[in-house]
């Protein structure tokens, strides 16, 4: 072997070394973050992901519960919006983070019950890649017209619907969001023939207040300020039972659609992997905070109903939810990606 032929390979053996501590190097600094101790946990901020954008119902929450958490741990929370496909890309971030408790996410139906049915080739398991935590709030669908509409109650939308088939214009925020499988599931129970018009996010509720389309049905913390402010007017709630938040307001059952349930909620979850000291202060925190009165005053402001759970309660109702959406992605024709 010549001597440049001898000098490379101990290059690269030498690079090859190097590389190893380097990687051994991550793996002890994970493995010590993974295990800080809880009573020093957080030790700097801590990123809360929402897998959609600013503005949503599921963004709201998180926000909030972000303050909250902040001025509990004295230690900033700062939420890092990842949307799109459906919520897929912000869960797949938190599924590949380092189980260290600097990384949660706040889960919700998008991400943990309808994407995992449209799209097929999931790079996460919407349930077995997470620690689950506990729910934090339950978000009832709201069915809100444009005020100078002709039908002023559900019965009447009904009949003005079925005089008129193809008149109404029901607005939805994409094909595949919770508010366009409440729309269909809606319409389909109704007998009714509408059409359904896909926006972008938030600008259908913007199109229903401006005339643009007739109505929509979306998660109340989405449009409870337009409602507030007179430029929407609710209809009928998807609820089992009246909401806490617009109790004048009835459900759907009660205004003439028998069976029809449409509702949302968030959760926080964490990597699968997390330690369980860890976990524990995490939940314990997130239990506390969701107890006080004024983060309950807060989220019931944007809409929101607050609940707390425990995470196998957690897992139990996602599971549920899964199978209520299978019949309105099916009514909704979605073709899986």
């Amino acid at each position: 072997m010549s001597v440049s032929a001898a000098f490379e390979r101990a290059r690269r053996l030498e690079r090859r070394i190097a590389y190893a501590a380097l990687g051994l190097i991550g793996a002890m600094e994970g493995a010590l973050a993974a295990s800080e101790p809880p009573a020093s946990y957080p030790t700097k901020p801590v990123r809360l992901i929402v897998a959609q954008g600013t503005g949503s119902s599921v963004d709201n929450l998180g926000r909030l519960l972000a303050a909250r958490l902040t001025e509990e741990w004295g230690r900033q929370v700062i939420v890092d919006n990842r949307g799109g496909a459906g919520g897929t890309i912000g869960a797949e971030i938190a599924a590949r983070a380092v189980p260290d408790g600097y990384t949660l996410l706040v889960s919700s139906t998008a991400m943990q019950v309808i994407s995992p049915q449209v799209y097929k080739n999931l790079t996460y398991h919407p349930t077995k890649d997470f620690a689950m935590m506990t729910l934090i709030g339950s978000t009832q669908n709201v069915l809100a017209v444009n005020p100078k509409m002709p039908y002023k109650n559900v019965k009447e939308m009904i009949a003005y619907a079925k005089a008129n088939p193809g008149k109404i214009n029901i607005a939805n925020a994409g094909s595949g969001f919770q508010s366009h499988l409440a729309g269909v599931l809606f319409t389909h129970m109704a007998g009714i023939d509408v059409l359904h018009v896909p926006y972008k996010g938030g600008t259908s509720t913007t199109a229903v207040a401006a005339g643009e389309s007739h109505a929509t049905i979306v998660p109340m913390p989405s449009v409870i300020g337009q409602l507030r402010a007179g430029r929407l007017t609710p209809m009928a709630t998807g609820g089992e039972k009246r909401s806490s938040v617009l109790p004048e307001v009835p459900t759907f059952i009660e205004a003439g659609v028998p069976g029809y349930v449409s509702t949302g909620w968030a959760g926080i979850v964490a990597p699968k992997g997390i330690s369980k000291p860890l976990f524990d202060r995490i939940y314990g925190s997130l239990i506390k905070v969701m107890n006080n009165p004024t983060t309950r005053e807060l989220l019931e402001r944007q809409g929101a109903e607050p609940m707390t759970s425990t995470p196998e309660e957690m897992l139990k109702h996602i599971n549920a939810e899964y199978a209520r959406f299978t019949q309105a992605i099916k009514l909704a024709d979605l073709k899986v990606q």
